[in-house]
């Protein structure tokens, strides 16, 4: 197995600073080519470790490539990226792989993680509905992206009607390619993760 560069990766030197102290995990997951790859290699601040192989005829029949005819490669561990916040606090972002037989890492990236991201296709919607059954299943607080790949034909309401999203849960657009648009999922993330702080300092009810 090659781990392989992302073609969106920022330089691949920017060394750990001295003072960093802190490293703080999240997870982006969801199903089969929604761009997880390609939303941790836009945010990263150094070259992306991630472990892409070329598709072969060896998946046709196990990998559902509806929608993503074009897709020549896929994850087949996990993607990681990173990004200072400042001087001791260093986010460490892991992308999990999408397709059902590598489902049994999930559970291991999700140790230790203070929250998750969950990127969706609205062209293959159904895709999403494990990760955020085994993120409830955790109680791993997350938001929901959608990513978009064109224009859209269902609202941010009607996403959250099909997820069966709680009205607590964040639920907004990005284009994964994008380092600013990708940047604002996680800072999404981090204000959620903050109210959820803060609703259990205060002893409000948290669903």
């Amino acid at each position: 197995m090659v781990s392989n560069s992302s073609d969106t990766a920022a330089p691949a030197r920017a060394p750990l600073s001295s003072t960093a102290t802190n490293g703080l995990k999240i997870v982006v997951v969801g199903g089969f080519g929604v761009g997880k790859t390609t939303l941790v290699g836009s945010v990263s601040e150094i070259r992306p470790l991630n472990t892409e192989e070329t598709m072969t005829r060896a998946g046709e029949g196990i990998d559902d490539l509806s929608g993503i005819q074009g897709k020549r490669s896929t994850t087949v561990a996990f993607d990681f990226g990173r990004i200072t916040l400042n001087a001791e606090n260093v986010l460490y972002v892991f992308g999990a792989p999408g397709q059902e037989r590598f489902w049994f890492l999930w559970d291991r990236l999700f140790s230790g993680a203070l929250g998750a991201v969950v990127l969706v296709d609205t062209r293959r919607l159904e895709e999403s509905w494990y990760a955020i059954d085994r993120l409830e299943h955790h109680g791993t607080p997350f938001v929901v992206a959608r990513n978009n790949f064109g224009p859209q034909e269902h609202t941010l309401d009607e996403i959250r009607a099909a997820l069966d999203l709680g009205a607590h849960v964040p639920l907004i657009d990005c284009d994964a390619r994008d380092r600013t648009s990708s940047k604002q999922v996680l800072i999404e993330l981090v204000r959620h993760l903050q109210h959820l702080a803060q609703a259990q300092t205060t002893g409000e009810d948290t669903p």
